[in-house]
């Protein structure tokens, strides 16, 4: 049986081809094929029931919400990348997967049932954010009730990392208090350098330059991109459950302070080469300089979260005491 490896990694085996697979495997995966297919079709022709809306399809309606540059869902661009990360993770975890005991979990059954329930409640409120999440429920409790346990927990991170494909409107009240926070914090960080300003409101106002923190530079955008990356990021870099969970409420204060380095980029620009480079072009294009700085602050902090402080302080203490 050829196997084409990377390292340990198996990457691809013959034992994979259909024509290898027993027919017991071939009704499992014909199983599969047809839970699939029952679910794409229930939340595509019902999985949208808000009135005066074109399609009762909720990935017709979540994908348009990606894409819609006047609502809030605009900052959800991300979104299409989201699935393609959790197949990544399941694929990247295929030889836990294979090895994990599998047996039926009635636990799993009840979790199909409260998704279920989930979704006929979405229906009923019209709120199809509530079905989205019903259906990220049944991807994690159709496996756990077929395979059990040891499966679901290998898959509670790529089904709960769907949750960023869903908009969820309620954070866009986070827009002003981010607005206010950015341009609080780069006010005291410009006068800090010795350039003065003055702070009006969400407006920082100089004899260089004039620059207007509005909605769509609060940071909003950039924090929900950056909590996603940081999710991913602190999975696989992170070894504990307390170590995973700080880097990714980390996220937001080093979305912040990407942002704020973006704004005071922007004043530095405009006192050097004009307000008409700064605050157009360059601003047009500072985006990379926000995520440079996040995740430049993301990789650093994660390598602090990883220090063994004890065994670093073991070692200090030996060569004072050598050098003394």
């Amino acid at each position: 049986m050829e196997e084409l490896k990377t390292g340990n990694m198996v990457i691809w085996s013959d034992r994979w081809r259909l024509g290898a697979l027993s027919k017991s495997e071939l009704m499992n995966i014909g199983f599969v094929s047809i839970i699939i297919g029952m679910l794409f079709m229930m939340f595509h022709l019902l999985g949208n029931m808000v009135e005066n809306v074109n399609t009762r399809s909720a990935f017709v309606w979540m994908i348009a919400r990606w894409g819609d540059e006047v609502s809030f869902g605009a900052d959800y661009s991300h979104g299409y990348l989201i699935p393609f990360v959790s197949l990544g993770i399941v694929w990247y975890k295929r030889d836990d997967f294979f090895a994990a005991s599998k047996n039926i979990c009635m636990v799993g059954l009840y979790v199909i049932v409260v998704a279920l329930f989930m979704h006929w409640v979405g229906a009923k409120m019209q709120q199809t954010r509530i079905s989205l999440m019903s259906l990220i429920l049944l991807i994690w409790g159709i496996p756990f009730y077929f395979f059990g346990w040891k499966i679901a927990k290998l898959l509670i991170f790529p089904c709960a990392y769907l949750i960023f494909c869903v908009p969820l409107n309620f954070l866009d009240a986070l827009s002003f208090p981010l607005q206010q926070a950015a341009t609080s914090l780069s006010y005291s960080i410009l006068n800090g350098l010795g350039i003065e300003c003055e702070r009006v409101g969400t407006q920082l106002i100089s004899p260089y330059f004039s620059l207007n923190v509005e909605a769509p530079c609060s940071g909003l955008r950039s924090l929900l991109a950056m909590t996603a990356l940081t999710a991913v990021y602190a999975y696989f870099t992170q070894t504990t459950f307390i170590k995973k969970w700080a880097l990714f409420l980390l996220s937001i204060p080093i979305a912040v302070a990407g942002n704020i380095g973006r704004i005071i980029s922007i004043a530095l620009v405009s006192i050097v080469s004009g307000q008409k480079l700064g605050t157009g072009l360059y601003h047009d294009w500072s985006g990379y300089v926000l995520f440079t700085v996040a995740i430049s602050l993301m990789v650093a902090v994660s390598k602090l979260l990883n220090v063994n402080y004890r065994e670093l302080f073991q070692t200090w203490k030996k060569a004072y005491l050598n050098h003394s």
